[in-house]
């Protein structure tokens, strides 16, 4: 290696006329400028070509190409275009070459940088991730961090066009073939060099805003996918999101929301965040999942009366603004609502805000966090609700999935049916045929209770669940006698019907009949002198 730089270095010699030829033998300067600086090329070149076509042969040709592109008088332009294909077989080395030329020869700094800021947009990941890495390694330098960003922006501009730029394919992109539509790996290439800088310089932050309002809607997704892991350093307290928040662009909407699901995940909104995203609901956007990243900070009245709004929402949605309003199974202290709280009001939605089905499905949804609504906060859900009046029209649709999930709260149950005959539970029909469901399901449990009902009522659960009259009629006539005086004669007229089976059983005999000339003196006796 040695001997070739030597080599080079005598051919630098004579390019740059360092020669002791007489004048007389000196050809024409631009005619031997010319020359030498093909045979300088010619030699760099095929010393360059000699090691990597070695590459693979053992690791210390690696060595020798760093040493030449290190010390070597002068890289040509040919040369660069040789790394420049190095850069697909051996990435890596090819990468590092043009890193160290960009700080150690301030000759070819902007050729060699916009070499590795073209690999930033290459198909490959492993390139593009790679020669992002060292771009970012330079763009603490202050000479080259303005060049840097203007690169990284004039590639996210072209998301704002309809149909990706040619200047996006070729073979020196690792994309031969031309695409008439944007796809996800063409949307990436223009964004992943502009999103790893938002680390560093925030204010990137607006124009990014800006260019994702104008793109096209398969270009949005793909930039809410990858803006998570450059916003969760940015942090919640960064003056700059903060800033863009405020000012949101119009069409920008879903990525501040985006933006704020991110900085918000696992930890409680700041209060400067929270007012900020309140002023612009209540301002600007009226979509109620603006406020879902932020409901961890809002009042409980704040959340309450937005409830009706979010159970509305795609139930993957609902399910993830529910973890967030009842926090983790384990940690639950800091929750802005407590599981009973939030089934409770499920239940008080005004009823003209909402249709049912909405709230038939969110508090299926709370059913299904078992290790959140335990046994003892149903009870507790069941028994405040019972308080509320009218009765709530999902009532006995909670109490017969309470029941279901916990056989246990049996006994409980009962007890809530009996209040429910005190509250005159007949005079809301929904509530009422849920009253009925309920007894139907837990017999022979529930007959003590159906026997508390007036007979007016009696005979109307007979009449929507006739299969329930049998039964319950033999097991009062197990009762002693004396058990069966406790029950109302109106409550057994029911039982009995037309027919009284008791009366069938008990044979009576006849008295002889009179003979029909029989007649009775009623005359009262005379008095014996």
């Amino acid at each position: 290696m040695d001997l070739a730089l030597a080599w080079l270095f005598e051919e630098y010699c004579l390019l740059q006329g360092f020669t002791k030829n007489p004048p007389v033998l000196v050809k024409d300067s631009k005619e031997k400028e010319k020359e030498q600086a093909y045979l300088y090329n010619n030699l760099l070149c095929a010393i360059t070509r000699t090691i990597v076509i070695n590459l693979s042969k053992d690791k210390e040709y690696e060595d020798c190409l760093i040493k030449l592109y290190a010390e070597a008088p002068l890289i040509t332009d040919d040369a660069i275009d040789i790394i420049r294909g190095l850069c697909v077989s051996h990435y890596e080395l090819g990468l590092n070459i043009f890193y160290q030329m960009v700080i150690c020869r301030p000759p070819k700094q902007l050729h060699c940088l916009n070499a590795l800021l073209s690999l930033c947009t290459y198909n490959s990941a492993e390139i593009r991730d790679y020669a992002i890495s060292l771009v970012l390694d330079l763009y603490s330098r202050s000479e080259l961090s303005h060049i840097i960003e203007e690169y990284a922006s004039f590639y996210l501009g072209f998301l704002r066009l309809a149909t990706p730029p040619d200047v996006l394919f070729g073979n020196d992109k690792g994309r031969p073939d031309k695409q008439s539509e944007w796809s996800e790996d063409v949307a990436k290439s223009c964004i992943f060099l502009y999103l790893s800088l938002l680390s560093t310089n925030e204010i990137l932050i607006h124009e990014l805003a800006s260019v994702y309002v104008a793109t096209v809607q398969d270009v949005k997704r793909v930039i809410l996918r990858l803006l998570e892991v450059p916003v969760r350093g940015m942090g919640m307290t960064s003056p700059e999101l903060l800033k863009l928040i405020e000012t949101c662009p119009a069409g920008a909407e879903t990525l501040i929301t985006r933006i704020v699901h991110i900085i918000t995940e696992g930890q409680t909104p700041s209060e400067v965040l929270v007012s900020k995203i309140r002023e612009l609901y209540n301002s600007r956007v009226s979509d109620v999942r603006f406020l879902i990243p932020v409901l961890g900070g809002l009042p409980k009245r704040e959340i309450l009366a937005a409830l009706h709004k979010l159970i509305k929402l795609n139930p993957v949605v609902v399910k993830e603004v529910f973890n967030r309003l009842l926090g983790d199974a384990n940690n639950q202290e800091n929750a802005p609502l407590t599981p009973a709280e939030l089934m409770i009001a499920l239940h008080t939605i005004d009823g003209a805000k909402v249709d049912l089905k909405y709230v038939i499905k969110a508090t299926s949804l709370c059913f299904a966090e078992t290790a959140i609504y335990t046994q003892e906060v149903l009870a507790l859900v069941l028994q405040n609700l019972i308080e509320v009046n009218p009765l709530p029209t999902l009532f006995m649709r909670t109490v017969i999935q309470s029941l279901s999930h916990f056989p246990r709260l049996i006994g409980f149950i009962m007890n809530i049916l009996q209040r429910l005959i005190l509250k005159q539970v007949w005079d809301q029909k929904t509530v009422w045929e849920g009253f009925i469901k309920c007894c139907q399901r837990t017999v022979p449990q529930s007959y003590q209770v159906i026997l508390q009902l007036p007979p007016l009522q009696l005979s109307d659960l007979f009449g929507k669940c006739p299969e329930l009259k049998s039964p319950l009629l033999d097991h009062v006539l197990s009762f002693t006698e004396n058990q069966r005086a406790h029950i109302p004669q109106g409550v057994m007229d029911v039982l009995y019907g037309d027919v009284n089976p008791i009366y069938e059983t008990v044979h009576i005999k006849a008295e002889p009949k009179s003979p029909p000339d029989l007649s009775i003196d009623l005359k009262e006796p005379q008095q014996v002198l």
